[in-house]
């Protein structure tokens, strides 16, 4: 039952996300010279996913081919389901943008509030896709496979596989659009930044679009996905299906609370659009505090876990100020420290999993346990070393992030 609620949430947030595009696309661009560039664009940024799509689709299935043959059918299919659900979360965010970049433009005509509905609508569509294809091949995939957390890693490598593709590969793109942009336009003819008249101009708003909207959604959807699943792992082998069930149901009560939290993101004329968008952040924080405290209570008898989920939140909405507010001094430390975790992952990573396979064969060779729980052990174990891959690549596709971020910070 506790899994139907989640489904019904994820497919709530992807209902939404189609009413908000929608709304967006029935906006008249009246402007046929913006019509014209926004079109140029679209044509560029559908150009580059189809290519990018073709050499994944290779890489996906010479992956699975391998998963088939290493592992087993239900893993290479959640890893096929993981990677389709990466790509049409960044895909549908692209989709989104390069339709209401236009619109917005259309819009600020009629004033900054006006401009703020569409753009929020248009970037809302992203995250409520990411979160709701999240959940919903999460629990789906959970209650097929009577949640057989060993299974699920094969749905989070999918995602990250194709993350590491998308942001990374749109990541060098748009930056090479923008510094050629740059060099053709300023240097060479001699015409202000970001003119239709020089031709890479297009080419670096189509990177923006590719880079920053598709990239960006499948690395949050990765990120999204590969937190839950290690929740998951962590939390069977803690507290058994209860554990298990917890994040998914957590997960549920954040899309409810993003939800709330668009609602309360309105523009106003006479105030910055900024304190807009931190009123929806701080609205939809606030109610998955109150959340996780009864959840946490009713779950496990006390505060713990909802100590350890507020505190995790309240550390991302901090992040979330500091990088807004461009402190590149504060960004650059987090990132070389961020570098040496990263860093960390991967050295230890081999110690990590010898350390499962050496607890699988201890508790095997000390006859601790009966058949019946050595393979709930294996079960549990290999999961971990799984999540400790996909930990190591989550830390790297991050990383690669946050340098772009800085990079461009700089520009």
């Amino acid at each position: 039952m506790n899994t139907y609620l989640v489904i019904a949430a994820a497919v709530v947030s992807l209902l939404m996300a189609f009413g908000l595009y929608r709304k967006n696309v029935s906006i008249k661009v009246e402007d046929a010279r913006m019509r014209e560039i926004a079109g140029y664009i679209q044509e560029g940024a559908m150009a580059y996913l189809k290519r990018q799509y073709i050499v994944m689709a290779v890489f996906a299935a010479v992956m699975t081919v391998v998963l088939l043959v290493v592992l087993n059918w239900q893993t290479a299919v959640c890893f096929v389901i993981g990677a389709l659900f990466s790509v049409f979360a960044g895909f549908s965010g692209m989709m989104s943008a390069t339709r209401a970049n236009v619109r917005t433009a259309q819009k600020a005509k009629d004033g900054m509030s006006a401009a703020l509905n569409v753009a929020f609508s248009g970037g809302a569509v992203l995250g409520l896709c990411v979160v709701g294809l999240g959940a919903l091949g999460l629990s789906v995939l959970y209650l097929i496979f009577d949640g057989n957390n060993d299974i699920l890693t094969g749905f989070s490598l999918g995602a990250s596989s194709i993350a590491l593709f998308a942001r990374v590969g749109g990541g060098i793109y748009t930056k090479a659009a923008d510094v050629g942009a740059d060099l053709v336009g300023k240097v060479e003819a001699g015409i202000p930044e970001d003119d239709p008249r020089n031709p890479a101009v297009i080419g670096d708003n189509v990177g923006d679009n590719v880079g920053d909207v598709a990239g960006m959604g499948a690395d949050l959807f990765e990120s999204y996905v590969g937190s839950i699943v290690s929740a998951i792992t962590l939390g069977a082998v803690t507290y058994s299906v209860t554990g298990a069930i917890f994040p998914l149901l957590l997960a549920a009560v954040g899309i409810a609370a993003a939800i709330i939290g668009t609602f309360f993101v309105k523009g106003d004329e006479n105030a910055s659009p900024h304190k807009a968008l931190k009123t929806g952040t701080y609205v939809a924080s606030a109610v998955v505090i109150v959340a996780s405290l009864a959840m946490s209570w009713f779950f496990f008898g006390n505060l713990k876990s909802a100590f350890a989920i507020i505190f995790g939140l309240v550390v991302g909405v901090l992040i979330g100020i500091i990088t807004v507010q461009s402190f590149p001094q504060i960004l650059l430390a987090g990132i070389v420290l961020f570098a040496s975790t990263t860093l960390f992952s991967f050295i230890t990573l081999p110690v990590e999993i010898d350390a499962s396979r050496r607890a699988l064969a201890w508790l095997t060779s000390a006859g601790i346990t009966n058949v019946r729980n050595h393979s709930a052990a294996s079960s549990a174990l290999r999961s971990a070393a799984y999540t400790y891959v996909v930990a190591a690549l989550s830390s790297l596709a991050t990383l690669i992030y946050y340098i772009l971020i800085y990079s461009r910070s700089r520009d």
